[in-house]
């Protein structure tokens, strides 16, 4: 098995509050994410894809095919945006980075089986430098 990755950048926005929460317990549990106004991140999002390289070819899948599926799929909908209140697949969502990745793989998974014979393995979502999540696709 060969494990190939995409790296991607986009900025965003976004505030993590839960409305049926006091203000102090949101500070408790989000601290300055619970910002009045929010924050902004320059996130760093890697996919990584495996399969076996194809005989004639060489890969385990197109890389640019990939970049452009996540472009498409992910990027346009997310760069620039205030995810609590912009983005059309977090509505209802709270917008930490563990249910965007969570999201990104229902919304990629599909996609790239559909042009491939490759397989999504993980999703990574850098909101810093220091903080990052992970998702496999487990529930």
């Amino acid at each position: 098995m060969v494990y190939i990755n995409r790296k991607e950048h986009f900025n965003a926005a976004h505030r993590l509050y839960k409305d049926d929460w006091s203000r102090e317990k949101n500070r408790e549990i989000y601290g300055v994410c619970a910002n009045d106004f929010g924050h902004g991140h320059d996130f760093e999002l890697i996919v990584t894809v495996k399969g076996h390289p194809d005989p004639e070819s060489g890969f385990v899948m197109d890389m640019k095919k990939l970049g452009d599926l996540i472009k498409e799929e992910i990027i346009t909908r997310v760069h620039q945006r205030d995810l609590n209140t912009e983005v059309d697949f977090l509505k209802g969502k709270q917008p930490t980075c563990e249910v965007l990745v969570m999201e990104f793989w229902k919304i990629l998974a599909p996609k790239i089986a559909a042009i491939s014979q490759a397989r999504l393995h993980a999703v990574k979502l850098y909101e810093t430098q220091k903080n990052f999540v992970e998702y496999f696709g487990e529930e």
